[in-house]
């Protein structure tokens, strides 16, 4: 069983995508992962499977059904609105079908119909004819686009994996690192034991959401499961509960851990923050020396406790120097 384990883990360390993490290159979208997790309804379908995008925009074709073509951003999913709609029920027949045919010559993705409008049958029959899915939903164009926007962006964000644990403490995201076999994971046990909710043990998939946004959530093999030294594969969902696991979380902080070097200084008053980079991402960054003895959840739990502090305004360690400034500044 711990070759089985072995080679999974492995495997999900290897399983990113290096085309995600080029900028520049289109990602092949499953058309019924789209169209399920957006609950869209198909009004004319289509042979293609997959899409393939660049961006993570919509294009709404209003300027296009007037005939001006000269930015047209056909390679995006179109959503059509009431105002687009409005538009191409005033034409007459002969020029709506004329617009459309000119429209649809274009090699886009689908077409998305917004506030359950029903699309003409001109629409339909020029759709069929170039292979164009068509779908609509009741949902107004507005709120669609937002949905849309943020499924199409999870989808095309770059991607890469990062050997260490992320864990959801005090509604921070700590993502733990350091060798094997320092007390990542004995440390997290420790934390969800103390009512922390675990999201990755030893794989984590890190996806950039935003320029200053990572989020990392577990491949959905190992998802859930832990591994300690000595007791072998552990179910943290079945031991502790559906409240001691989180699917995904952003990565707020990272906790550095390491062996005790006793001719290293360590920072002792933190005034100066650290931070490392992941994915073009600057994130802060503290680093627990490891040496028996020291109780590391509860560290972390106040390193947690710490930047939410920070992220509030108040620092301790500037505190404390101001008081001291404001001390021998009285004595002089």
């Amino acid at each position: 069983m711990w070759r089985a384990w072995a080679r999974c883990r492995n495997s999900c360390r290897r399983s990113k995508a290096p085309s995600q993490e080029k900028e520049g290159i289109d990602i092949q979208i499953n058309a019924s992962d789209f169209i399920e997790n957006l609950s869209l309804k198909v009004l004319s379908p289509s042979t293609r499977t997959q899409w393939d995008l660049h961006s993570g925009d919509l294009n709404r074709p209003g300027m296009q059904f007037v005939g001006y073509y000269e930015y047209f951003a056909y390679e995006r999913p179109q959503v059509v609105g009431l105002v687009e709609m409005s538009y191409l029920e005033s034409l007459d027949e002969d020029v709506l079908a004329e617009r459309l045919e000119t429209y649809f010559s274009y090699p886009i993705p689908c077409l998305i119909i917004c506030r359950g409008m029903t699309a003409p049958d001109i629409m339909l029959e020029l759709a069929k004819k170039h292979n164009v899915c068509v779908l609509g939903t009741d949902r107004e164009t507005t709120g669609f686009s937002v949905a849309a926007i943020n499924y199409l962006q999870h989808c095309l964000a770059p991607r890469s994996t990062i050997h260490g644990v992320l864990l959801d403490v005090y509604g921070v995201g700590v993502l733990i690192t350091g060798e094997s076999g320092v007390g990542k994971s004995e440390a997290a046990l420790e934390l969800v034991k103390r009512g922390h909710q675990l999201v990755a043990d030893d794989v984590v998939d890190v996806c950039r959401v935003h320029e200053r946004r990572l989020i990392g959530e577990a491949p959905e093999t190992i998802r859930h499961f832990m591994e300690i030294r000595g007791i072998g594969i552990i179910d943290i969902k079945a031991m502790f509960g559906v409240g001691a696991v989180l699917m995904n979380k952003t990565i707020d902080l990272v906790i550095h851990l390491e062996n005790w070097n006793k001719n290293k200084a360590y920072d002792r008053l933190g005034l100066t923050d650290d931070y490392t980079t992941m994915m073009d991402v600057r994130v802060p960054q503290l680093v627990l020396p490891v040496r028996p003895g020291r109780n590391l959840a509860i560290i972390i739990e106040v390193a947690a406790r710490n930047f939410s502090l920070k992220q509030m305004g108040y620092s301790a360690a500037a505190e404390l120097d101001k008081r001291l400034n404001d001390m021998m500044r009285t004595e002089k």
